[in-house]
Order: C-alpha cells, then structure tokens, then sequence
C-alpha cells in the first residue's frame, strides 16, 4: 500500500548522487520512499511527516554549501565541517543541532581516527564523515528493517549512529587487549626489549588519545538525554542515557588496559633489575675469590731480597695450598649465600 503525500520508491532508477554523497532518502513512517537528489532535500524535509536522511563522506566546500542552502544550516557549523578538526561537542544553531563525533578504526598495528559531524534539524538529519570510520550504510540497513523505530524521526537517526560509533569502539579495544595479553606474557618469560618497550609506549599513547576523543562524548550525550533541547524527544532520553553508559564502560575499560600496560612496564622493569643484581652479585663473588691469588701473587713478585719462605723448598706448594684454601672456602660461603 502506498503512503499518502509519497512518491513510490524508484529502485532501478535511483536519483543520481553527487561525488560525496553516500545516501540521501527520504522516509515517512519509517520507510524509505525515495531516493533523492541533495538539491531537492530541502522541499522533501518540509513535507508533513517527511524525515530526510542524508549521509556524506568528505565532502567539497561546494557541497557542503549546497547542503547548507537545503537546510539553512548555520555558517560556523558548515565550517567545522568542512575542516574536520574539532573535539566531541554540541552545538545549537538556531532550530538545528551540530553534534561531533570522533570515530576510531584499527589499521595495522595502530589506532586511526576519524570525525562525523551531524546536522539535526526538523525533518532532517545529516551525517559528515572524514577519516578513518566505518560506513552507517549498516546502520541505514538495519534500521530501515525497523521501521517503527525509524518512524521515531531525526532524533533517533542521531541516536542510531552515535550508538553505532560508540560500539565501534570496541573491536579496536578487544584487538588491543589481545595485544596486551601477550605483552604480560612476554613479560614474565624474559625482560622487555627495545622493540617491546617502543610498542608498549604507542599503545599506552594510543589509548591515551582514544580516552581523550570520546571523554567529551560523555558530556554530549548527557545534554542529549537531559530533556533541555527541543530537537530532542523526551522518549529519546532512555536511549541517549545507554550510550552514554556504553561511552562510559569504554573509558573504564581504556583505563583498565592502560593501568595493565604500566603494570607490565614496572614488572619488566623489576625483573631487569632483579636479573642485573643477579649478575653483579655473581661478578662480585668471582671478583673476590679472584682477589685473593691476586693479592699473594702480587705480594711475592715484589722484588725485595729478604722475604719470608722464599727459601723453604716447600714455599711455593704451601702458598699454592693456602690459595686454593681460602678461594674454595669463599666459594662454599658465596655458593651457600645464592651470590654464584
């Protein structure tokens, strides 16, 4: 059955998207009607129960403006943008909201960051990507299956892909945690070396920089769910609320890796340590047994005429004795000590 006031969904014939537009629909009830051109979102937006979706990824300057004369966004929110260096926050622009975003990925062996800026209006929700994110075409697809929840309008378009970033930080931690085990195996096997020591460094600052992208978020989301914004649903709050309950458990779990990481740090440390008074203890003791044929030895190759035993025929077998003598009962002492 056709909605009222819609035009049917043309899928073999899809509006043509300009370069850096991913998606760009219009749904009423949920349910996606068309899909449209970025020039003609504006009058889609202002129909009766009409809620356009659009989603970009690093957009031109030109395009950006052409969304922004659409929707009528405000100058300093399209400069942000488009320059795509900001920290999580929320602004409010008039009858709009600009919310930030950061965004993380691993790739290789490093945490790569990314932004999304998204433009909250009436009738509209707008998506910015830069840098490293995953695509929402996930999170398009599986909310267009669920339609009533959809049907809640642009608020819970913002709700969907803030809880898709969010949740997306996980697979970056669990990778990283996997990562951290083995370095606290390597650990208690053998003191860290250089490389080990380097790579510890990069993830504890990795860490470090993932903590401070998504703290704000926290502060983000509270606003969101507090009722005080007008472009925001009451009913939306519950869920505003459990992403930032799941901002929070990635902060405690970021800290929890970090706290690890500089546990391994200390017991390398430890162990290098304990392994380095090991071997200065064993110097030590060779030293000093060593020390003693040393002394003897020096003693009797000073050339003075008269000295004592030196014309015993039994001299030189009596100081051999008295040599090893005193060297095995060292060695007995430090050998029972655990110094060799």
């Amino acid at each position: 059955m056709q909605l009222a006031g819609a035009v049917p969904l043309q899928r073999g014939a899809p509006a043509p998207m300009s370069k850096g537009v991913v998606a760009s629909s219009a749904y009423v009830d949920g349910r996606r009607v068309a899909d449209i051109a970025v020039d003609e979102a504006g009058s889609w937006a202002r129909k009766p129960g009409h809620v356009v979706w659009i989603g970009l990824l690093e957009p031109d300057r030109d395009l950006l403006h052409r969304v922004q004369a659409q929707f009528g966004l405000h100058d300093l929110a399209i400069e942000d943008a488009e320059h795509a260096h900001q920290r999580p926050k929320l602004e409010q622009y008039g009858d709009a909201l600009f919310v930030v975003a950061r965004t993380a990925q691993m790739i290789g062996d490093r945490i790569e960051f990314g932004e999304t800026h998204i433009f909250v209006g009436k009738g509209y929700t707008v998506s910015v990507r830069h840098g490293a994110s995953t695509s929402y075409a996930a999170v398009r697809q599986h909310w267009e299956t669920c339609p009533t929840s959809l049907a809640r309008g642009e608020d819970f378009i913002l709700y969907a892909i803030l809880d898709f970033i969010v949740d997306n930080y996980m697979p970056v931690l669990e990778a990283m945690h996997e990562e951290v085990e083995a370095i606290e195996d390597r650990v208690l096997e053998k003191p860290m070396a250089r490389a080990d020591i380097e790579r510890l460094y990069m993830l504890r600052r990795d860490l470090l920089r993932l903590r401070n992208a998504i703290g704000p978020l926290v502060e983000v989301c509270r606003r969101l769910s507090n009722g005080e914004l007008p472009q925001i649903s009451a009913g939306m709050g519950p869920s505003f609320r459990d992403v930032t309950d799941h901002v929070r458990t990635v902060q405690e779990k970021i800290d929890s890796l970090r706290e690890v990481l500089a546990f391994a740090f200390e017991a390398s440390l430890l162990i290098g340590q304990s392994q380095e008074n090991a071997i200065a203890k064993r110097l030590a003791g060779w030293a000093a047994i060593l020390a003693v044929p040393t002394a003897i030895a020096g003693i009797y190759g000073m050339n003075f005429k008269y000295m004592p035993e030196t014309e015993l025929w039994f001299g030189y077998h009596t100081v051999l004795v008295v040599i090893a003598s005193i060297c095995g009962v060292l060695f007995w002492r430090f050998r029972k000590n655990g110094w060799i």
